[in-house]
């Protein structure tokens, strides 16, 4: 077999360099309508937050929960001005969805290897390429925190006067989370958790690049091994990072469906993005070894777990629903009855199953490249409007925005993480010559 290497051109550099100035303008400019029309806004803002708070009192059942669901909602309020507010959460939306994609790619590849799959030999090289961005999202991570710890701009819960008894802002159930919400706690998981992820892509992929050299079994069964490993710590992992960066922003509500909800939207969306730049390499000549069963294979992915996505949302907003206890609700009421959110909240639902749904329901649409340039897109934009949505409300309560500046920022960090992950996946060989389970790979059909 002839080796197969991808050049990232000059054209494609100054594509993506081209997207991300784009990205960079866009931020500028709705930095500065935001800041022009902060005071309006932000007027218009706690009218829409005293609008959800009254929608969570017509449903409460007794004075006490009354007052602990508005502590919940109404938290956050104090902090540096709007616009930088909004600056701060748009950063940290982008960085967490992005990080997603990011062990999404190594976990894919490591669930090939535990599994013993042979279908996905000659494509598991582009989702490793994604491992690359889990460093720069770890500094990107510290950074952001750093910089909002001072106005706990994103994690209200971080004011040591919460729990304090003695303090006029002491939180009985902040409170009670402190085993749990404390600093050093916190920001050693986010040092064990990243530091991990970074150890285990290191070690697979330099025992992937191996196998290209020497070949026979041995790595591969290394591989299986260290896979098998990684996804243990994966599952823990992740679900409690989810906690952490997402949900403990809303420090009052939780659900012991959100580590599903949150991997299931990281999930999706890295199958989207493999599937996307499987069809493009494959337009441009490259990844001779995959064929339209391999694409249909993840296109197939793609739709049964949007499926499941839309599963875990429902059962998730059915219970509480159903349920109807104001501690829980006030998390959909800052979503649903919230102006600013009301149509996001609408248009996640269409993006993120519908129209997956409808448009890759056939066979043929999951083999069609022009479908699937379509819809990969679509999904990818789609949950990253999810996690808008998991973060915005809870942070900017009704401050939020949807404008120049939030598609400013995915810009710029959907140009850098393609340019980090192309530039990476030109340095190595494109397809695994040395996979034994290559020939499989090679004559797979459904």
């Amino acid at each position: 077999m002839v080796e197969e290497k991808y050049e990232f051109t000059s054209g494609t550099k100054k594509s993506l360099l081209i997207v991300i100035a784009v990205g960079l303008l866009f931020t500028l400019i709705g930095l500065l309508f935001a800041a022009s029309g902060g005071d309006h806004h932000d007027a218009e803002g706690h009218a829409a937050v005293d609008h959800a708070t009254e929608q969570v009192k017509t449903i409460q059942t007794s004075a006490a929960m009354a007052e602990d669901a508005g502590a919940g909602a109404e938290g956050g309020h104090h902090g540096p001005a709007i616009w930088l507010k909004r600056l701060i959460v748009n950063l940290w939306i982008n960085n967490i969805f992005f990080l997603g994609l990011g062990l999404i790619g190594l976990f894919f590849f490591a669930l090939q290897y535990a599994a013993q799959a042979g279908w996905s030999a000659g494509l598991k090289r582009i989702p490793l390429a994604f491992g690359n961005w889990i460093l720069v999202a770890f500094v990107l991570t510290a950074v952001i925190f750093g910089i909002q710890w001072p106005s706990h701009a994103l994690f209200h819960w971080l004011d040591d006067s919460l729990f304090d008894p003695t303090s006029d802002n002491y939180d009985s159930i902040i409170a009670g989370k402190s085993w749990y919400l404390n600093k050093v706690f916190y920001i050693g998981r986010m040092v064990v958790f990243f530091g991990m992820w970074i150890f285990f892509f290191k070690k697979i992929s330099r025992l992937a690049f191996q196998e290209d050299e020497i070949g026979g079994t041995d790595l591969w069964k290394k591989m299986r091994s260290w896979s098998a490993i990684f996804l243990v710590f994966f599952a823990v992992s992740s679900s409690m990072a989810a906690w952490d960066y997402v949900m403990s922003i809303d420090t009052h509500w939780f659900s012991t469906m959100f580590g599903w909800y949150v991997f299931a939207s990281w999930w999706v969306s890295g199958l989207a993005l493999i599937l996307f730049m499987v069809v493009l390499l494959k337009d441009k000549g490259y990844l001779k070894v995959v064929n339209a069963n391999h694409i249909h294979d993840l296109g197939k992915f793609v739709f049964a777990f949007s499926v499941f996505w839309t599963y875990i949302w429902f059962s998730q907003f059915l219970l509480i629903y159903y349920a109807h206890i104001p501690e829980e609700t006030i998390y959909f009421v800052e979503r649903w009855k919230n102006d600013h959110y009301a149509p996001v909240f609408f248009i996640n639902l269409i993006l993120n199953f519908f129209l997956p749904f409808l448009l890759l329901m056939t066979r043929d649409s999951k083999r069609h490249a022009r479908i699937l340039k379509v819809v990969c897109p679509i999904v990818i934009f789609g949950h990253w409007i999810d996690f808008y949505l998991m973060i915005t409300p809870g942070t900017l309560q009704g401050n939020g925005g949807f404008g120049l500046l939030e598609l400013g920022l995915f810009a710029v960090f959907a140009g850098s993480f393609l340019f980090v992950v192309l530039s990476n996946l030109a340095k190595k060989p494109l397809v695994a010559k040395n996979h034994p389970m290559l020939q499989e790979s090679l004559n797979h059909h459904i």
